[in-house]
């Protein structure tokens, strides 16, 4: 198990982590201390503890507005890119000598 030390407000937080994830944590953890000192403003200059709860409905709504505009089925471009790869492959065919 890997760890890594997140800097998030003014503190480090030691996090465990799988092999091979820590990359990906630590990106997670600037998301969070990125948004750090507008929660920290917003909480009134509070704890930590409301500061991160500001921080994760921060995200929370972040997450619910990329959901919300995240395409439902097929898109309407991949059914006419499939045409198009289809009648390529046709031609292909055709113009390709007979062995």
């Amino acid at each position: 198990m890997a760890e890594v030390t997140l800097r998030i407000g003014d503190r480090d937080h030691r996090v465990g982590c799988a092999d091979g994830q820590e990359a990906h944590l630590i990106w997670l953890g600037k998301m969070v201390a990125g948004r750090w000192d507008a929660a920290q403003r917003a909480s009134g200059g509070g704890n930590g503890e409301r500061t991160m709860l500001l921080v994760a409905l921060m995200l929370a709504d972040a997450l619910n507005d990329a959901e919300a505009r995240a395409p439902t089925g097929e898109h309407p471009l991949l059914g006419q890119l499939a045409d198009r790869l289809e009648a390529l492959a046709t031609a292909l065919e055709e113009d390709a000598p007979n062995a």
